[in-house]
């Protein structure tokens, strides 16, 4: 059985509002874990406005509130945990079955009802969690920005002079060295959004589709509406018949761009294949 300490017995040697996010989003884990969602929502919500936009109590929060059936929160929650960090599975995921449920609820107009979404400023993008001075089990994992490197100028000058080498090579079909451009130059500099879809290009044509759609995802989470992600991920998927995946990944380029052929033509062969 949980016990729950008053938050004044939580604060007593607890100075820094890091470290009480830290407890809360922890106290949060385990309400979470044994079906106690509406106290995991309170608290999550708490450890947040203590630090802003830190992944784990984004996600516990999105999976108390879909637990709930409040899905268009818990969407909210997934879609800003996919900004902060777009490798997050867990987030993609749970944003796609969200999407899918609301679609499913409310048709096309399941976007006019949801609640507003956060903008993730680049400073929080990338944070799993904020590390407690102290805390033995807080391993955090703060954003690193271009310049994090401490290369500076010069990093970000590198890493343009990288992907632009990358893009030579993918023009000569030199796909696998191209991989190699575009991983030094996200060592540089991790927020380039083009850098990603480039690579998950490559991946493409490597036939290495997981990572093709960990980069797609990963730009995603830096550009959500951009079109180049959805596509290729879309494809990516196509090749590993997650064919719902697919589907959703072309609706929502289609929501974007409706007259877009490669959109409209890709989704007409994933429907013919699930037929």
């Amino acid at each position: 059985m949980l016990h729950c300490c008053p938050v004044s017995i939580f604060r007593k040697g607890t100075k820094t509002p890091e470290e009480l996010s830290v407890v809360y989003s922890n106290r949060a884990a385990c309400y979470l874990k044994i079906g106690n969602c509406s106290e995991c929502i309170k608290d999550c919500t708490v450890s947040l406005e203590l630090v802003p936009f830190v992944l784990k109590p984004l996600l516990r929060r999105a999976a108390a509130y879909e637990a709930l059936e409040r899905y268009s929160l818990a969407f909210v929650d997934y879609k800003t945990a996919m900004q902060v960090d777009g490798s997050v599975q867990a987030a993609q995921d749970g944003m796609n079955r969200m999407r899918k449920v609301l679609m499913d609820k409310d048709g096309s107009s399941w976007r006019d009802d949801l609640p507003p979404m956060p903008s993730v400023p680049v400073s929080a993008q990338r944070r799993w969690e904020p590390s407690a001075p102290g805390n033995a089990g807080g391993q955090g994992y703060m954003p690193q920005t271009a310049g994090d490197t401490g290369s500076g100028s010069y990093g970000l000058d590198r890493a343009k002079s990288l992907k632009e080498e990358g893009n030579e090579l993918v023009r000569k079909g030199e796909h696998l060295k191209a991989v190699e451009k575009y991983s030094a130059s996200l060592k540089l500099n991790n927020q380039e959004c083009t850098t990603y879809t480039n690579r998950a290009l490559c991946y493409l044509n490597m036939k290495q589709y997981s990572e093709a759609i960990n980069d797609c995802t990963a730009a995603l989470g830096l550009d959500p509406n951009n079109l180049k992600a959805f596509y290729r991920r879309a494809g990516a998927r196509k090749e590993i018949k997650d064919y719902s995946g697919c589907v959703a990944d072309v609706q929502e380029m289609l929501r974007l761009d409706p007259e877009n052929p490669s959109g409209q033509r890709l989704l007409q062969e994933v429907q013919k294949l699930v037929k």
